[in-house]
């Protein structure tokens, strides 16, 4: 008797999963508005209110030229504001919509699902940032970054570090309208404590201790020191393992809590 062939639907691949995840959460966020001016204009915006709150304090107690602490704290508030504040609402509406129930029930994994999701944001962190250090090195009269491995390493720890920041505050939140809360105390403990709008170094030195174990600080730290350089070994170190300490914990806290399914 001859063998009978069977022929296989084959699988779909983790690339091609993550392909379409990632196309249909792009379409979704140019669809809303409201997320589409958080994520391109909101960070424009904030780079200005930068500006204004680093010239009253004096640019020059910080060792930075004014432009030089606007466009690194640019590049940080990029990171919180078009990760972070755009990936919470985005997980909240797809758990609440029933999308990451249903998306279990297929080949995606937990990870890939929560990676697809953040790869639009992810995609334009990564384009806001080489347009913002482009632009100020061309036109602005910024050095070069002294450093861009450092530079890069602490835009790329960011990222992951937000996004799962993102997940966990997810977690928290009940609604879409309320990310717009939940998402407050993180945003502004960065914005002021982890030298977004105001150097630390214009703290006391006590103050500047407390702030250095923020979530963010370390990578701020990072992108400032790949992009002017200095900072000293120990101050690089201690920078890298309070970020990679944050994005441990914080992944773990994904893992262990994140909700699939709507809250009630």
């Amino acid at each position: 008797m001859a063998a009978t062939t069977v022929h296989e639907r084959p699988g779909t691949t983790a690339a091609g999963r993550l392909g379409a995840l990632a196309r249909a959460e792009l379409t979704l966020l140019v669809r809303n508005r409201t997320s589409l001016f958080v994520t391109l204009l909101m960070p424009l915006l904030m780079v200005g209110s930068i500006g204004t709150s680093v010239d009253r304090i004096g640019a020059e107690k910080s060792g930075l030229t004014l432009l030089e602490a606007v466009m690194t704290g640019g590049v940080g508030m990029v990171l919180v504001i078009v990760v972070y504040l755009n990936l919470v609402p985005a997980y909240v509406a797809r758990r609440e919509e029933l999308v990451l129930k249903r998306l279990r029930t297929g080949e995606a994994t937990d990870p890939e699902i929560l990676v697809g999701t953040a790869l639009p944001s992810v995609a334009l962190t990564l384009a806001q940032c080489l347009i913002m250090v482009g632009a100020a090195v061309a036109f602005l009269d910024v050095r070069a970054p002294r450093r861009p491995e450092l530079l890069v390493a602490g835009v790329l720890v960011g990222i992951v570090l937000l996004a799962a920041l993102a997940a966990v505050t997810a977690g928290l939140t009940r609604t879409v309208e309320s990310a717009q809360l939940t998402t407050m105390p993180l945003f502004l403990v960065s914005a002021f404590g982890s030298g977004l709008f105001v150097p630390l170094e214009v703290f006391p030195e006590r103050v500047q201790d407390v702030c250095a174990l923020l979530p963010v600080t370390g990578v701020v730290q990072l992108v400032r020191a790949g992009w002017l350089g200095g900072g000293d070994a120990g101050e690089l170190v201690r920078a890298v393992v309070t970020a990679l300490a944050w994005t441990a914990v914080s992944v773990f806290a994904v893992r262990r809590w994140f909700r699939w399914e709507p809250r009630h």
